[in-house]
């Protein structure tokens, strides 16, 4: 172009920013400040999405001064961004005064914050901010219906979609994931059906995405068949989220090999590995996190473990939890105690509070009979007041999900439930052939 002004700028900017190009976004945004030639609102709508996307802090920093400076932060659309950016990072302080502070909010912004206060386990914080929205779209439920499933709060997640269908407001895609997430959270197959037959019903289109939760709801709930058969009528639409799905279902109903066969009925490790590397040869996929957490599962569970740290060698940036999650499972299979014990230091060093990475060592020891080792990790967890979180189980009864945990002893119905457990407890003893097969499969009852 013989002459380049500010939209020629904003455009090349916005551009690389929408198509990933970080780097190449960051490029034509500094160059456009140092040429002077002036800038305008839509200059920094483009490097607000880098840092959107990026989720540096600093960087976001840098350019809420830039806009501050500018005098464009009493742009609603400009505003949001900056407060989109703060939440992506984690600093939901400045990303909330960021918001009282507009004179315009429009439901991009109330909707922005809400997500970011369910992004990072803020439900309360979330569920007060969503119920002032003087206004609210599909994406605003969804957006705080998601953090409930996301969460671990599957029953507020459907209650606020029976909320939201009351109130006659049209899901989306993004909705029924969202639900049917919640549904496999607290193994409710009533509901799951129940939004299954809404998508028939309505000849709703469902995106991949969709019917990936819906083949994961039916697992978790105990429906494989069913959701073998949701992943065959999709035919050649089946991707890669599909199929990672699928596999994972397989896994968890201890089908490893059928799992292994979904790689166009691979046996052999060799050929899963060359299905994984065609997704970027072939395809132009780049593999993520999740995709390398399945490749691990795969390799590990056939003992492929020297070709499985070469895999993990290759990744672009440091292994996740989900890949370490992987990794420790399948050392747990073969008794790779060194390997399992590096896997477990990484996820605790990525997650120090966070119960799971020690229970699952522990379970690599308590599996190869190392009780020593056990106790030591449960003494690391008092040192370091690490508190597993307890486990909830769900039942269904007359159309009601009731949640209990170990030794419950806050349900409202704990006096009646412990009266009939010591009437039970008393049968037993009385019958010492029935208290002694019970002892045998459960373990002496508390």
């Amino acid at each position: 172009m013989p002459e380049k002004d500010v939209v020629s700028w904003n455009t090349m900017v916005i551009a690389y920013a929408k198509s990933g190009h970080s780097d190449e976004a960051l490029r034509f945004y500094r160059e456009l400040r140092r040429l002077s030639i002036g800038y305008n609102e839509f200059s920094f709508a483009g490097v607000l999405t880098v840092c959107v996307k990026l989720k540096e802090l600093e960087l976001a920093r840098q350019v809420h001064g830039q806009v501050l400076v500018a005098g464009f932060l009493s742009n609603v659309v400009i505003s949001s961004s900056v407060v989109d950016a703060y939440a992506k990072c984690g600093e939901m302080g400045d990303a909330r005064r960021i918001f009282d502070d507009m004179s315009v909010r429009d439901v991009l912004a109330w909707t922005t914050l809400v997500s970011g206060y369910a992004k990072w386990g803020d439900m309360e914080s979330a569920s007060e901010l969503f119920d002032q929205m003087p206004e609210k779209n599909p994406v605003s439920w969804t957006a705080l219906m998601a953090g409930y499933a996301r969460n671990a709060l599957g029953h507020e997640a459907l209650e606020l979609f029976t909320k939201m269908m009351t109130l006659r407001v049209r899901p989306d895609q993004f909705t029924f994931s969202s639900c049917l997430c919640a549904c496999a959270s607290v193994a409710s197959l009533k509901h799951g059906k129940q939004l299954h037959a809404y998508l028939l019903r309505t000849n709703f289109r469902p995106n991949t995405i969709v019917v990936s939760s819906l083949i994961d709801m039916y697992s978790k709930c105990g429906c494989l068949e069913i959701g073998k058969l949701i992943f065959d009528l999709m035919g050649d639409k089946r991707d890669v989220v599909l199929w990672n799905t699928m596999m994972s279902a397989l896994a968890q109903h201890g089908h490893g090999e059928e799992a292994m066969k979904m790689f166009d009925d691979m046996v052999l490790c060799q050929k899963g590995l060359r299905f994984f590397n065609s997704m970027m040869c072939d395809h132009g996929i780049v593999p993520d996190q999740e995709h390398y957490a399945c490749l691990v599962d795969i390799l590990g569970r056939a003992g492929c473990f020297d070709e499985l740290m070469k895999q993990l060698k290759k990744m672009s940036c440091k292994p996740g939890d989900q890949v370490l999650n992987a990794l420790i499972g399948v050392c747990r299979i073969h008794g790779n105690i060194e390997l399992g014990r590096k896997a477990a230091e990484c996820l605790i060093e990525l997650e120090p509070q966070s119960s799971a990475p020690y229970v699952l060592l522990s379970s690599i020891y308590a599996v190869l009979g190392r009780w020593e080792l056990v106790e030591k990790v449960r003494k690391l967890m008092d040192e370091r007041q690490v508190r597993k979180e307890r486990a909830v189980s769900w039942i269904e009864i007359e159309n009601k999900v009731n949640a209990f945990t170990v030794a419950d002893r806050f349900h409202p119905l704990k006096e009646v439930i412990y009266s009939v457990l010591e009437h039970l407890t008393g049968q037993m003893e009385e019958d010492p052939l029935l208290l002694d097969a019970e002892s045998k499969i459960y373990g002496t009852i508390v």
